[in-house]
């Protein structure tokens, strides 16, 4: 079994939106905010932030003026079980990861309990069903997936993962996976040493081209499964 760990959603990078997702630590519910969408949607299958207002109240949160009416790459899409990507996180994923494998996702949210502060936190997982170009999905599928929401590009390279059911989705509570130390934000020692270890050096946590892999996708799964999180099939 291969699998790789893929940073998602929302957070204080440019492409991210300048903005993080809300947390409650002490029960670990969040909310699941995408990055922004910088393409054209196909004709019907845009996906606002505006979508996400009475969750994020729920949480005391609002979107900065700056998103309220902008569109959502919504990616991975776990009401689809669907993720997609392009160029080298593309071809990397193309071909490294077959049906069985996995990808955990994980993301910086803002905690509503301290100010200021970041959880990092796996917040789904996708088993792998199968992986197909996105020029190959048709149109009745569009909607699955942010890669097919939008037009595509002359030199598109797409590809779109889609996922199994029953044992993939979105975390009903997030997990905590790390901390900031040594100037960056990283997975905790004691869980690289429960995952069998990590690609990155003392668990480095980036948005990266070359998203790190586990080095025993197998024992990261088993670790997953023992933590009895419930997976549900929606973004929110």
């Amino acid at each position: 079994m291969n699998g790789l760990l893929v940073r998602v959603g929302a957070d204080q990078s440019e492409g991210g939106g300048h903005w993080n997702g809300p947390v409650d630590s002490l029960s670990s519910e969040f909310v699941y905010v995408s990055i922004p969408e910088s393409g054209d949607f196909r004709d019907g299958l845009n996906t606002p932030y505006a979508g996400l207002r009475e969750k994020l109240d729920a949480f005391g949160a609002r979107l900065p003026a700056h998103l309220v009416d902008r569109q959502m790459h919504l990616d991975p899409d776990f009401a689809h079980l669907s993720y997609g990507d392009q160029g080298q996180k593309g071809k990397q994923i193309r071909e490294t990861l077959k049906s069985g494998d996995l990808i955990a996702f994980y993301s910086g949210l803002r905690d509503t309990r301290r100010p200021n502060g970041l959880v990092y936190a796996l917040i789904g997982l996708l088993v792998v069903d199968g992986i197909i170009d996105g020029a190959d999905v048709p149109s009745n599928r569009w909607h699955e997936n942010a890669h097919t929401r939008r037009v595509p590009s002359a030199d598109a390279s797409d590809i779109i993962v889609r996922a199994r059911q029953g044992v993939s989705g979105r975390l009903q509570r997030c997990i905590p996976i790390g901390d900031y130390r040594d100037r960056a934000y990283r997975v905790w020692p004691d869980l690289q040493e429960a995952w069998g270890g990590l690609s990155v050096r003392d668990g480095y946590l980036q948005r990266s081209a070359r998203p790190p892999s586990f080095h025993d996708a197998g024992r990261f799964y088993k670790w997953f499964l023992s933590r009895n999180v419930d997976l549900v099939q929606r973004n929110n």
